[in-house]
C-alpha cells in the first residue's frame, strides 16, 4: 500500500524553494542597484538617463503586454502626453516646480490612458491593437497642430529647475540620481503589482481569459486598471525624458516610438521584470553606436532585422532565454 503524501512536508519544501528564489532575486536586485549607483563614474550621466527613461517606458508597456496579454500600438501617445504637459507647465509658469510638472504630466497621461481604455478594453487581439494605433495617431496629429507644442520644431528650453527647491537639477549627477529614484519607483511598483493577487489575476487573464471569466472575475475591470497603470508610468517616463533633455518633440508621439518600445520589450523578454530594462539598454546603445558609424542610415533596417530574428528564433527574449538555460542546466 502506498504511503500517503505528507502535505505538510510538501508545503514546507515549497516555502523553502520560494524563499531561496526570493533571496536570489534580492541579491540580483542589489547587485544591479550597486551597478546603477556607480555607473555615472564610468559613463556619461545624460546617456544613462536616456536609458533609464526608456527602460521605465518599456517596463510600463510590459505590464500590459507581458503580464496582461494586451498588445498596444499606441503607447507613444502616453509618453508624449507626459512630456508635452510637463514641458509646457515648466516653460510657461514660473511657479510650477519640477516635481509638480512631472506629476501633472503623469496625471495627464493617466487620464488619457483611461480614455483609451474605455474605448478599447472590450476589444481583443488585432482589433485592440489597431484601435490603440488609431487613437494614438489622433493624439499625434493634435500635437502637430497645437500651438503650445511648437509643431514639428518641438518644445525647447524646458527648465530643469530645483528638486523640492533644494537640489539644482542642472547638475547632471544630481539629475541622474533623481531619474534613478523615479525609475526604481516605477520598477518596484510593477514588481509589487505583478506579484500581488491582482497581478496573479492579470496573468490568469493572459493565459486563459474565458477561464478567468468563468471563475467570476470582472476581466474588463482588471484590464482597464492595468492599462491605466501602464499609461501613467509611460507618461512618467515621458515627463522625466523632457526634463532630462529639456525638450519635447513629435518623435515621442510618432507610431515609430510605439514600435520601438515593443521591440525593447520583446528583445529583453516579455513577462519578465528585468527583460524590458535589458531590452531598452540594448536598443538605446545599439542606436547610439550605429548612428556614430557608417551604418547610421540603416538603423531602422537593422532594428527591423533584429525584431524579426527575435520573433522567429528567440521568442523568450534575452532574459527569458537565460532563465530557460539556467532552469534546464543549472537547477
Amino acid at each position: 500500500m502506498a504511503t500517503p503524501t505528507n502535505d505538510s512536508a510538501i508545503r514546507t519544501t515549497m516555502v523553502q524553494q520560494q524563499k531561496a528564489a526570493d533571496r536570489k532575486k534580492l541579491i540580483l536586485n542589489l547587485v544591479l542597484l550597486a551597478i546603477l549607483l556607480v555607473a555615472p563614474a564610468v559613463m556619461y550621466p545624460v546617456f544613462l538617463m536616456k536609458i533609464l527613461c526608456f527602460a521605465l517606458f518599456a517596463v510600463a508597456f510590459n505590464l500590459l503586454l507581458g503580464f496582461t496579454g494586451l498588445l498596444s500600438f499606441g503607447h507613444a501617445a502616453f509618453l508624449a502626453t507626459g512630456g508635452y504637459t510637463t514641458g509646457y507647465l515648466l516653460s510657461t509658469y514660473s511657479g510650477v516646480t519640477t516635481e509638480m510638472g512631472i506629476l501633472a504630466g503623469t496625471a495627464a497621461a493617466t487620464l488619457l490612458g483611461l480614455g483609451f481604455a474605455i474605448v478599447t478594453i472590450r476589444r481583443q487581439g488585432i482589433y485592440f491593437a489597431m484601435i490603440t494605433l488609431a487613437l494614438a495617431q489622433l493624439v499625434f496629429f493634435f500635437f502637430v497642430q497645437a500651438e503650445f507644442t511648437g509643431g514639428e520644431d518641438g518644445m525647447h528650453g524646458v527648465p530643469r529647475g530645483y528638486l523640492f527647491g533644494l537640489v539644482n537639477l542642472e547638475n547632471n549627477l544630481a539629475m541622474y540620481y533623481f531619474v534613478l529614484a523615479v525609475f526604481l519607483f516605477g520598477y518596484l511598483l510593477v514588481q509589487r503589482t505583478v506579484n500581488s493577487p491582482f497581478g496573479q489575476v492579470l496573468k490568469a487573464i493572459k493565459q486563459n481569459e474565458p477561464r478567468a471569466i468563468s471563475l467570476g472575475y470582472n476581466v474588463n475591470w482588471y484590464k482597464l486598471v492595468a492599462f491605466v497603470m501602464s499609461a501613467g508610468l509611460a507618461g512618467l517616463a515621458g515627463s522625466m525624458k523632457t526634463v532630462v533633455f529639456q525638450l519635447a518633440s513629435l518623435n515621442d508621439a510618432h507610431w515609430h516610438m510605439s514600435g520601438e518600445v515593443i521591440l525593447m520589450t520583446l528583445l529583453g523578454g516579455t513577462g519578465t521584470l528585468l527583460g524590458p530594462v535589458v531590452g531598452a539598454t540594448f536598443v538605446v546603445n545599439l542606436e547610439y553606436q550605429l548612428s556614430q558609424g557608417p551604418l547610421g542610415d540603416w538603423v531602422d533596417a537593422i532594428l527591423g532585422g533584429i525584431f524579426i530574428l527575435t520573433v522567429i528564433a528567440f521568442r523568450s527574449g534575452i532574459v527569458g532565454e537565460i532563465q530557460k538555460f539556467v532552469k534546464k542546466n543549472l537547477s
